[in-house]
């Protein structure tokens, strides 16, 4: 079997998950990571026979897909601001829309040695890309998942990253006054009323303690961390969220009555409104 034959095997079946484009977009991230082949080369070569193993691997990785297993998960990685990151059922897939999060807080940033906190950490990618691009910062990570955090360590080492992962209940446990020049956190903000709007490899397979807020209005992580960052944050320290895209005003009136001012509402590339800075003087 050529590998235009298999990789259109792998479009046909995916059909029952995704749409042509992302079909694609799937089976080429696989043959490029399994046969160690960039985009030209994979097609230049696409009509190469495939060894029997190649075949055999190639074809337990479409059974997974099938099963709506993300591919990430399948194949243990997904790339976030240029990084290579290990992933598995215990933490979030980093999304895009993540990356422009982070981009903000470095173009904010204006203070080299800057104290970071990132609250509800998952595989570390925001603190790890940020320990990559802001070196002489001081990191602090923290998640309540001892699962998460094992991953977390395993992409710090990989990435040649410092910072300090912590098991942390942001639910009951507080931070330190006035030790952070910046706090960033991407909560759990899905009501469990949105269930049935998530793709449903999203619900089956990605951590429900990452994805919802099991309240009512998948505010309470909101609440909480605005009251703890800005007891956390020094005087002129500022707070940056990733948010539901239709709750950008009520998230704005939490940051209100925390304390905070000259809060700012950014759009994603998609044109939704997904992040929002605020300042504590």
């Amino acid at each position: 079997m050529t590998i235009a034959e298999l990789q259109q095997q792998y479009w046909e079946a995916l059909k029952c998950w995704y749409d042509l484009r992302e079909a694609k977009a799937i089976t080429r991230l696989v043959f490029e990571n399994e046969l160690q082949l960039n985009a030209t080369k994979l097609s230049l070569e696409r009509f190469r026979q495939l060894t029997i193993e190649q075949q055999k691997t190639l074809t337990n990785i479409l059974n997974k897909l099938i099963e709506g297993v993300p591919v990430q998960y399948v194949l243990r990685e997904a790339d976030f601001c240029g990084l290579k990151f290990y992933v598995n059922k215990n933490v979030l897939i980093p999304r895009p829309e993540t990356e422009e999060l982070v981009e903000w807080i470095v173009s904010e940033n204006r203070q080299p040695k800057s104290e970071i906190l990132d609250i509800g950490t998952g595989s570390g990618c925001i603190a790890i890309a940020l320990a990559k691009k802001l070196p002489q910062a001081h990191i602090t990570a923290t998640d309540i998942s001892e699962e998460a955090l094992k991953v977390a360590r395993i992409n710090n080492t990989n990435n040649q990253a410092t910072v300090n992962f912590i098991q942390h209940n942001v639910l009951r446990e507080v931070f330190p006054a006035n030790c952070y020049d910046v706090v960033v956190s991407n909560p759990p903000y899905i009501p469990e009323s949105e269930t049935g709007s998530l793709a449903q490899h999203v619900v089956k397979h990605e951590p429900h303690l990452a994805l919802f807020s099991f309240d009512v209005d998948g505010l309470k992580f909101y609440r909480r961390i605005a009251t703890l960052a800005f007891t956390a944050l020094k005087p002129t320290g500022k707070l940056f969220f990733e948010i539901h895209k239709e709750k950008a005003r009520v998230v704005t009136e939490i940051l209100q009555q925390a304390g905070f001012t000259n809060i700012e509402v950014r759009k994603d590339l998609s044109g939704s409104d997904r992040m929002v800075k605020a300042e504590k003087r």
